[in-house]
């Protein structure tokens, strides 16, 4: 399956391509943003189906109005000339015709494609959004928060009111059942919360993880809940994601005495996970892969390595050179592919956590190398 994404340049793009280059390997995907617009025919050509994320949200109320439109007509104009009929995938927003000029652009927008492709489209319509690499200032306030948060610093105003978020890895998922069950509308219901109690989160988890390393509990303290589990682990990614690459290396406290050394390498306020010790040979690298949800942490305590990441369906690259003498732990974030390479002389000792047991039905491990 030949499979475009609108938008793809940006925060719900983002995820939605990583998502397809994790659960469908084999499918073509191509990315139509802002810089190959003016491609889009092209891009087109031979395509099964289109998930249409390209929107409008910040311009004057008739550039957002019409604007949205114009992309949904752009599309249908451009699917005809290509000589196609695909499935269609709409990523609406719960604003749509709310009287907004946001809202009415958006409707408006999926009136033009179900009226062009009929049974053939779907009307995704997706509350707020959060997750990792959210822009703050311009995506969703959970963004801003978790740079507030990793920064230090307390919202001017915490105007509280009650809020849905739906992670943007569901939202993708959504968005690839619909291509592939078409027709009708569909709107998930995401997690309904507030936004007070969402900064409260983030606060307590940047105060656990980013003064000491523990990893904080996700199902809430101090009536401070969460609805459940995975959310809160949600949120913490994107905190994580937030604080990402400063937050690490996280340094490890060696306590030594005549019988030897200890050191602690997690320490979790919630569920304990899975810890595994493996040896590697000099040069050889373990690892290559990513996660889509999965924290795991890396701690070489014997030989020396290096660790490296590389950010899903980019070039950027992170390393670090480690040592067992002086002990650190380096969390993977999540959607960052990763390995170690064994460095020096002598055999590297490594200890990995996990904050789930490995399911080998649902393994959340994507093979891809960090680099080459």
């Amino acid at each position: 399956m030949k499979v475009v994404v609108t938008g793809a340049e940006g925060f719900l793009g983002w995820h939605t391509r990583v998502r397809l280059h994790a659960l469908s390997p084999d499918w073509t995907v191509v990315g139509v943003g802002r810089s190959n617009w003016a491609s889009l025919t092209t891009h087109l050509e031979g395509a099964d189906a289109v998930i249409h994320i390209a929107g409008i949200n910040r311009a004057t109320d008739a550039e957002v109005s019409q604007g949205n439109v114009a992309l949904a007509e752009e599309l249908v104009a451009a699917t005809r000339t290509a000589g196609i009929d695909p499935v269609v995938a709409y990523a609406n927003s719960t604003q749509a015709g709310n009287g907004t000029p946001y809202g009415l652009g958006k409707q408006a927008a999926a009136d033009v494609m179900r009226a062009a492709y009929g049974e053939r489209f779907t009307d995704v319509v997706l509350p707020n959004l959060f997750g990792e690499h959210g822009r703050p200032g311009y995506n969703s306030f959970v963004a801003t928060f978790a740079h507030d948060a990793v920064a230090g610093k307390r919202p001017a105003q915490l105007a509280d009111r009650p809020i849905r978020l739906l992670h943007a890895q569901a939202a993708a998922q959504v968005l690839l059942d619909a291509i592939e069950s078409p027709g009708g509308r569909v709107e998930p219901a995401g997690v309904e919360t507030t936004v007070a109690q969402v900064w409260n989160t983030f606060e307590r988890y940047a105060t656990t993880y980013l003064t000491t390393g523990d990893i904080p509990s996700f199902t809430g303290a101090g009536g401070d809940d969460l609805m459940d589990a995975s959310f809160g682990r949600d949120l913490f990614n994107t905190l994580r994601a937030a604080a990402w690459p400063g937050s690490s290396p996280i340094s490890l406290v060696p306590r030594a005495d005549d019988r030897g050394r200890l050191v602690e390498t997690v320490r979790c306020h919630g569920a304990g996970g899975q810890t595994f010790v493996s040896t590697t040979k000099p040069g050889v690298t373990r690892g290559e892969h990513f996660h889509l949800r999965k924290i795991e942490r890396f701690a070489v305590v014997a030989g020396e390595a290096e660790i490296a990441l590389r950010r899903t369906l980019t070039d950027e690259v992170v390393a670090f050179q480690v040592s067992g003498d002086e002990p650190v732990a380096i969390d993977m974030p999540t959607m960052w592919t990763h390995n170690i390479t064994a460095t020096g002389s002598g055999v590297v000792t490594t200890l990995f956590w996990t904050n789930e047991l490995f399911d080998p039905d649902h393994p959340d491990t994507y093979w891809e190398k960090v680099r080459g």
